[in-house]
């Protein structure tokens, strides 16, 4: 009786401060703070300290069961969710991009404008007195400044 009462407890303290971690609008914290709160009970419901005492057909026991695959499938959502993310911040620093396809030749033509060639073609003729060695310093220059 005291191990159901402490544990029905520690879950509700799980709870709650899951709901605290909810409010602060962090929602993935939140999910994997119920369900870490959730084992206890769902331990205590499915009868584990009694199982062999004639437990394994009790409707509280399988409901405790129930309640353990709720706490299983927060954890999944949870580790979905991030993996999810994960993979998204890791196209973001990529460069890779696929939700807004750009041709390749979108962005080469802006290496080398300034503000007065915005309307100029990309293949007209420089009218500058750089020459073709320059040209390229400046792009090494820049692929040196990304650390590429």
């Amino acid at each position: 009786m005291l191990a159901e009462t402490v544990c029905s407890a520690v879950s509700a303290a799980g709870l709650g401060i899951a709901a605290v971690t909810a409010y602060r609008k962090r929602f993935l914290t939140a999910l994997r703070i119920a369900a870490y709160s959730l084992i206890p009970v769902g331990l205590v419901m499915t009868g584990a300290v009694g199982w062999l005492a004639s437990t394994a057909f009790s409707p509280l026991a399988w409901a405790g069961f129930g309640v353990l695959g709720a706490s299983w499938a927060l954890f999944a959502l949870v580790r979905a969710v991030e993996h999810r993310r994960g993979s998204r911040a890791a196209r973001a620093t990529a460069g890779d991009d696929s939700t807004a396809p750009v041709s390749p030749s979108a962005s080469a033509p802006a290496l080398g404008r300034t503000a007065g060639q915005g309307s100029r073609p990309a293949t007209a003729p420089s009218t500058s007195s750089k020459s073709s060695s320059d040209d390229f310093s400046d792009i090494e220059a820049i692929l040196k400044k990304h650390g590429i």
